[in-house]
C-alpha cells in the first residue's frame, strides 16, 4: 500500500494541462481525491476523470479579505491533513510562487508535526516571459498588485523593468495605474499580458495611463513595466556618490570631510529656502537635488568611516515617523494637530528613556545653528505645547507694546541691545500666534526691499543721473512707483 504524507501540495502549472510535470500527473493517477484553492483554473478541467475535486471557491464569497480565506484554508487543510489518508491540495502555478497559503500551511504543519511535500508546477512567470520575449536576468523586479495598489507610491527604484502579477479587475488596474504614476510618465509604454501559459495568451501593448480600459483583465492577466533612465533612481545616485568619493573619483570630492562641507550644506539649505519663497517650482527641484547630494555625501563619508550608512539613515528616520504617528499608523485617536505636537513630546521623552538617554529640556533640541528669528519661533511653539503661553492674542500685542516702551527707555548701548532683542522676540511671538513664519517674512521683506531699491536705480540710471545726487522726498517717490507696480 502506497504512503502519502499528511499533506502534499501541488502546482497545477499557469493553465495549459499539458504543461503539468510528470510528477504532479503520476500523483494525479494514484490518488482518488483532491482538494484545489480554486477551481478557476484551466487544468483543473483536464484533472483524471476518476478524481473527486474540491475547492475552496465558497470561501471566496464568506470572507471579506484574501487573507482571511487564505487563513479559513490553511484550518481547513490541516484539519483534513488528521484523516489517516491525509490531504493532496493543489495551487495554481507553483506552489511558491504567488500563493500565500503554502508557506501558511508548511510553518503550521511543522508546528503540529505533520508530514509535508511539496510538488513543484511552472510558474506563471516562465510562460508571462515568453510572451514577452525577455529574460528576467539581471535584474527583473516582481510585485504583486494589490501591494502596489495600497501603496501611495511605487516602492521599489523605478530604473528596473518591473513585472506586476495577479492584476485580476480592472479596478484594481485602475489603483495600480494611480500609484505607478506617480513616479512614471502617464504615457509612458507598458504590456499587459492575459492568459499567459494557455492557448489564449495575448500581449497588449498600451501606455500606463490605459491599462485599466482593457477589456480582456481578468485573474490571469499582468503587467510588464519596461525600466526608466537610471537617473531617475535613489540607488544610482549614491552609486554616483560613492564613484566620486573613491580612488578612481574625483579628487576635491575624495577630499572632503563633514567639517569642510559644512559650508555648502547651509549653502544649499538657504538656496532652497530661496526658491521656495520665490515660489520657482524649478529652481526648487534644482535645490532639493543640491542638498540631497550633500545628504548623500555625508552618509557615504560616515560609511567609509564606519560610522554609519544610507542604510541607518533610513531605517532611523523611518522607525522614527512611524513610531512618532501612531494616530495614522497605530490606533491612537487624536482630535486636532495641538493634541499630535503634545504627544509627539512624550513620545520623544518615552524614546529617551528606552534608549537609557539623559533626560534633556523641552527646548534642548532646539538647533543653536538655526537663524536666530527661526530659533525664536521653535523655542516659543515648543513653550506654548506644554501651555506656556498668552491666553489670548491681547497680551501678545501688549507686551509688544511693553517691550518697545522698554527700548524708548533703556540707557546705554548694552540696555537698548537687549531690549531691542526682547522686541524682536515678542514680534516673533506675535508672527506665531498669527500664524505666520517670521524667518520668511523678513526674508520677503528683504526680497522687498531688493526689488524697489532695484527699481529706484533702474529709473535713475535711465534719466542719467546717480544715484547719490536724488534728495529723499524723490527716492521716497520713486520707492512709492515701485511698490504700485506690484
Amino acid at each position: 500500500m502506497m504512503h502519502f504524507p499528511s499533506i502534499t501540495i501541488l502546482g497545477l502549472g499557469p493553465g495549459d494541462p499539458r504543461l503539468l510535470t510528470r510528477q504532479v500527473w503520476e500523483l494525479l493517477g494514484d490518488i482518488e481525491e483532491i482538494y484545489v484553492r480554486t477551481q478557476r483554473h484551466p487544468a483543473v478541467g483536464a484533472l483524471p476523470a476518476h478524481l473527486r475535486v474540491f475547492s475552496f471557491d465558497y470561501l471566496y464569497n464568506r470572507a471579506d479579505s484574501f487573507e482571511a480565506v487564505y487563513r479559513q484554508i490553511v484550518d481547513e487543510v490541516l484539519r483534513l491533513a488528521q484523516r489517516p489518508q491525509g490531504v493532496v491540495y493543489a495551487v495554481p502555478g507553483h506552489p511558491f510562487v504567488a500563493e500565500a497559503t503554502t508557506p501558511a500551511i508548511l510553518r503550521a504543519a511543522r508546528e503540529e508535526g505533520l508530514s509535508v511535500r511539496v510538488l513543484e508546477g511552472i510558474s506563471f512567470i516562465e510562460p508571462v516571459l515568453s510572451a514577452l520575449e525577455i529574460d528576467p536576468l539581471p535584474n527583473l523586479l516582481i510585485s504583486d498588485a494589490l501591494e502596489i495598489a495600497a501603496s501611495h507610491v511605487p516602492q521599489f527604484p523605478p530604473h528596473l523593468p518591473l513585472l506586476i502579477a495577479q492584476l485580476y479587475s480592472r479596478q484594481v488596474a485602475a489603483d495600480v495605474k494611480l500609484t505607478l504614476m506617480e513616479v512614471y510618465p502617464h504615457d509612458h509604454p507598458v504590456r499587459l499580458v492575459h492568459q499567459a501559459g494557455t492557448a489564449a495568451v495575448k500581449v497588449e501593448q498600451l501606455s500606463l495611463y490605459e491599462i485599466d480600459r482593457s477589456p480582456w483583465i481578468d485573474w490571469m492577466t499582468s503587467l510588464y513595466v519596461p525600466s526608466l533612465p537610471r537617473e531617475t533612481a535613489f540607488e544610482p545616485f549614491q552609486e554616483v556618490v560613492a564613484h566620486l568619493r573613491s580612488p578612481e573619483g574625483c579628487p576635491w570630492d575624495r577630499e572632503q570631510n563633514h567639517q569642510t562641507l559644512k559650508p555648502f550644506l547651509l549653502e544649499e539649505a538657504y538656496e532652497l529656502v530661496e526658491a521656495i519663497d520665490q515660489e520657482n517650482a524649478l529652481a526648487m527641484q534644482e535645490e532639493l537635488g543640491d542638498l540631497l547630494l550633500q545628504v548623500v555625501l555625508h552618509a557615504q563619508i560616515a560609511s567609509e568611516e564606519g560610522d554609519f550608512g544610507m542604510k541607518e539613515v533610513l531605517t532611523g528616520i523611518h522607525r522614527k515617523l512611524v513610531n512618532r504617528h501612531p494616530h495614522v499608523f497605530g490606533d491612537l485617536a487624536v482630535r486636532d494637530s495641538s493634541e499630535v505636537l503634545r504627544n509627539w513630546e512624550k513620545l520623544k521623552a518615552e524614546e529617551r528613556r528606552k534608549n537609557s538617554e539623559e533626560p534633556k529640556g523641552l527646548l534642548d533640541g532646539v538647533p543653536r545653528a538655526l537663524p536666530a528669528l527661526s530659533q525664536a519661533q521653535e523655542l516659543q511653539r515648543r513653550a506654548a505645547r506644554v501651555g506656556f503661553d498668552w491666553p489670548q492674542i491681547e497680551g501678545v500685542l501688549q507686551k509688544v507694546a511693553e517691550e518697545l516702551h522698554e527700548l524708548l527707555a533703556a540707557k546705554g548701548a548694552k540696555d537698548q541691545s537687549t531690549e531691542f532683542g526682547d522686541i524682536l522676540f515678542s514680534l516673533v511671538n506675535l508672527a506665531r500666534w498669527l500664524k505666520i513664519d517670521a524667518e520668511s517674512a523678513l526674508r520677503q521683506a528683504n526680497q522687498r526691499f531688493r526689488q524697489r531699491f532695484a527699481y529706484i536705480e533702474q529709473r535713475v540710471q535711465e534719466q542719467g543721473r546717480n544715484l547719490a545726487d536724488l534728495t529723499l522726498a524723490e527716492m521716497d517717490a520713486l520707492w512709492d512707483e515701485a511698490k504700485q507696480l506690484e
